[in-house]
């Protein structure tokens, strides 16, 4: 392990280090060796240095012109107290350590740490007791992200625990300084910004291969495999759990041959600013001709063709053979291909039948709303009159799981409720719940809210419950749905607090959740700067 020291004044610190099993020490200062050799205890430390190299006269804002190629990558940099100088003013520091973060990411390893310790109050974070004004600190967050650095961890610089550690360079003097309440900050690169190229999508409909360019929002997240069998995701692991548990109150089948990602028609109702409208390539579009002998059919058999009206249970009545639009639109739910197993029959009454795959809606960008998320709905039919308590075992073995999942990740309190539709105003529900009360009519909305502090948040729309009676299959039968969104579970369960994060691509977000192992989740990107708009 490659350790790399700055400004060392009389090399104190780096005198602490040596020694360390498995560590070489590089420790470097500002000034001259003659500078340096006139300090109070700098040359017994720089004695005490066994098998350390030492460099005089080193510019922390160019060190790669120090180091040989083979010798730039270190795995530790510490810059301890960094400042211009005498009186030098907030904004004259900011500009070294903006050089400096610049600097250092061409010499240190991709998944090496820089440490900055700071006065009490001059890096501009929460963790400052007391917190100055934005304006009067040193804004070090922002500046290393400059430098594509994010904070990972801060902690308090405890000089008294550095075997005789001594600071100096009081305003360019041999004195020391106070370092009563001084942090440690940590910082670690960030992911690079993507350049995402257009990607072109092509899937099977209908025993035909069509192809079309995907949404550029969607490009990074449209076959991320969260599901997959190999994955350790919190989503896969939150979906497996609820199956597992499920299957031990109701026969239970997988719907688990390919569902597309492609329906055709419009959703009635439904705003279409909230839908991902697709054109297909042009050599792809179903001709006229295919149209009328059967494509349509076929497609709108498999794709519910929405732009009928409903009927008394507020669903939509499908029937084949009629023309549809050839408007063609990313799935925003999995909800029609539940019905098209009951129109088509291939339904086994008193058997749960289970879907789950990702979905994509057009929405405000906000921590808890996303334009795509996994969904998983379960469906079953049971005999009229026996609806609801049908309804209550569902929703029961749903609460257990979700309890036994948080039971293992935090000692905080949860509580997960079943409340009827009509007690919420529209204004009330999340993006989730209120495009899925547009779909169609909603009898319960399944909430969930997490004690942190000895109070309840404000809960939030996990879940929906809806009904419906279809005489198609029988006049006895009715049809239990119930829709989950496993993002916003798996988020709330392991307090993620913002679902770019659950769909970043930086490893250190699935090293938390070894095996698929939930736990509660660390943010290795401490007080991002936060911009608001008018």
């Amino acid at each position: 392990r490659r350790v790399l020291l700055l400004g060392e004044g009389n090399f104190s610190f780096a005198a602490s280090l040596c020694g360390a099993a498995g560590t070489h020490v590089v420790a470097t200062c500002y000034e001259s060796e003659e500078e340096v050799s006139g300090r109070g205890r700098a040359a017994e430390s720089i004695r005490r240095l066994r098998e350390a190299e030492v460099v005089f006269s080193v510019d922390c804002t160019k060190l790669k012109d120090y180091f040989l190629p083979e010798k730039r990558e270190f795995d530790c940099i510490y810059f301890n107290f960094p400042h211009c100088g005498r009186k030098a003013g907030v904004v004259k520091n900011r500009e070294l350590l903006a050089h400096f973060f610049r600097s250092s990411a061409e010499v240190l390893t991709e998944e090496g740490e820089v440490h900055v310790a700071l006065c009490n109050g001059q890096g501009g974070t929460p963790a400052d007791q007391p917190r100055r004004e934005w304006h009067n600190s040193w804004q070090i967050v922002a500046v290393a992200a400059g430098a594509g650095f994010i904070l990972s961890n801060v902690h308090p610089f405890k000089a008294e625990t550095i075997h005789g550690y001594k600071c100096t360079g009081y305003r360019s003097q041999d004195k020391s300084f106070c370092v009563e309440g001084a942090l440690n900050h940590i910082f670690t690169r960030s992911t690079p910004l993507p350049y995402f190229k257009p990607m072109i999508c092509e899937i099977e409909l209908e025993s035909r291969k069509v192809s079309f360019q995907v949404p550029q929002v969607l490009v990074d997240k449209i076959n991320r495999g969260f599901l997959e069998l190999n994955s350790n995701h919190p989503v896969r692991t939150v979906k497996e759990k609820l199956t597992a548990e499920l299957s031990q109150a109701f026969p239970l089948q997988n719907i688990d041959y390919c569902l597309s990602l492609l329906h055709q028609g419009h959703l009635n109702g439904v705003c279409h600013s909230n839908i991902f409208w697709i054109i297909l390539s042009p050599e792809e579009t179903p001709s006229t001709e295919e149209m009328s002998n059967g494509l349509a059919n076929a497609v709108l058999f498999s794709h519910v063709d929405f732009c009928r009206d409903t009927d008394k249970n507020g669903w939509v009545n499908v029937q084949e053979g009629c023309h549809i639009s050839k408007q063609y639109y990313l799935r925003p739910s999995l909800l029609p291909f539940a019905q098209a197993i009951i129109q088509r029959g291939a339904f086994l009454p008193g058997t749960l039948h289970v879907l789950s795959g990702p979905v994509f809606r057009k929405c405000l960008i906000t921590p808890y709303s996303m334009p795509v998320f996994h969904e998983m709905i379960f469906v079953c039919a049971v005999n009229r009159g026996t609806e609801n308590s049908c309804i209550q075992m569902l929703v029961n073995n749903i609460k257990t799981s979700i309890h036994s999942l948080h039971q293992t990740v935090s000692s905080f309190q949860l509580n997960i409720n079943l409340q009827e539709a009509t007690s919420f105003e529209t204004t009330e529900l999340n993006d989730f719940a209120a495009f899925e009360s547009q779909v169609s009519k909603i009898q319960y909305f399944i909430s969930m809210e997490i004690d942190t502090s000895g109070s309840y948040e404000k809960g939030s729309c996990v879940g929906i419950i809806r009904t419906a009676h279809y005489e198609l299959v029988s006049s006895e039968l009715v049809v239990v749905f119930a829709t989950l969104n496993l993002d916003l579970l798996a988020m709330l369960i392991c307090g993620i607090s913002d679902w770019r994060m659950l769909w970043t691509s930086d490893t250190r977000f699935l090293r938390q959740f070894p095996r698929g192992e939930l736990r509660l989740f660390k943010s290795f990107s401490l007080y991002p700067p936060s911009y608001v708009h008018d």
